[in-house]
């Protein structure tokens, strides 16, 4: 594309750049090196703009072309990012010993404002088949990088089997094979409504109220109630994994016991689920944060808690050190 003018191809390419965001956290499982990311994709595409020619290409699906190699370049010299449940931990004792794992570069959560800041549409980027879920994406991380890039542009951003040919350089047999292997390997690491197939659930705003304020009052028993008989907590980046809501109960006994009864919420959102931060009381009419909790529901229940206590995670999602006092 020639004699295009700075404006005219930031214009062109800006409305790409919320969905391009999502798909290089998709594929290295950290916001951080997603927006680093982002940005070396949109200065490739612009230096390389005079090669583009859409009559053999879409400029969007250039433009993935353009971020999966970027994204697999990375990884060859990136470890992958898991949860624990994806390190193969079994459950623990939810009274027994935190067991850090700082050395692990943990799966970040994905702030759904980020894509508002961008002029983006959330709902069409995280919603749709619900690509963004924490247990998808920790999930996706299991698989080889080519194979993660290869379901990727099938089953979200929904390119042919030729197209991922051309863009990871591969025949079509081979991107067939990969997709075969992958899905294979989703099926059975995660549930099936956690799959791909899975269509979007409307999130139950009723059964997030309840969650909230039930923590908020400290009421264990309440808690419990609204949790599944498979819920799974974890906690990067502490390996320990709580499942079932008896575990889970006195898990948040526990926690009320050590931090106190004290506590304050502030509502967000990540990765296309209902989210909060809790914020524990020091007495003195302020509150510290304590930790970023992302719920995932099923059938009103919440099935999964996942609780991140780095503190770059606060900051991904603006939220204060302190409220009130």
């Amino acid at each position: 594309m020639t004699n295009v003018t700075d404006d005219e191809w930031t214009a062109r390419t800006d409305p790409f750049r919320g969905e391009l965001l999502a798909h290089c956290y998709r594929m290295l499982g950290s916001f951080h090196d997603a927006e680093d990311l982002l940005q070396d994709t949109m200065v490739r595409a612009w230096l390389a703009r005079e090669r583009f020619d859409d009559e053999r290409a879409s400029l969007r699906t250039w433009l993935y072309r353009i971020a999966s190699n970027v994204c697999l370049t990375a990884l060859s010299s990136r470890s992958r990012r898991p949860l624990p449940s994806g390190l193969g931990q079994p459950p623990d004792d939810p009274e027994g010993p935190f067991r850090p794992a700082f050395e692990v570069a943990w799966l970040e959560p994905f702030p759904d404002a980020a894509l508002d800041a961008m002029g983006a549409d959330p709902s069409a980027i995280v919603g749709g088949r619900g690509s963004l879920r924490i247990a998808l994406v920790a999930a996706m991380q299991l698989l080889p990088p080519r194979q993660r890039a290869a379901l990727i542009l099938r089953e979200v951003v929904g390119l042919s089997a030729a197209e991922i040919a051309a863009i990871l350089d591969a025949s079509i047999g081979a991107v067939n094979s990969a997709l075969q292997r992958a899905r294979a390997t989703l099926a059975a690491t995660v549930p099936c409504e956690d799959g791909f197939e899975a269509a979007t659930r409307a999130i139950d705003s009723e059964l997030i109220d309840r969650y909230v304020e039930a923590f908020e009052r400290a009421d264990v028993a309440s808690l419990t109630r609204l949790v599944a008989a498979d819920v799974l907590m974890e906690m990067p980046p502490l390996l320990n994994c709580i499942v079932g809501p008896e575990d889970y109960g006195i898990f948040m006994r526990r926690f009320y016991r050590l931090r106190g009864t004290d506590i304050r919420t502030v509502r967000v959102r990540a990765n296309g689920e209902p989210a909060f931060c809790a914020y524990v009381g020091a007495g003195d009419g302020s509150y510290h944060v304590h930790t970023l909790q992302v719920l995932t529901c099923r059938a009103g229940r919440v099935i999964r808690n996942t609780v991140f206590q780095d503190p770059v995670v606060f900051e991904t999602f603006g939220l204060p050190r302190q409220i009130g006092g």
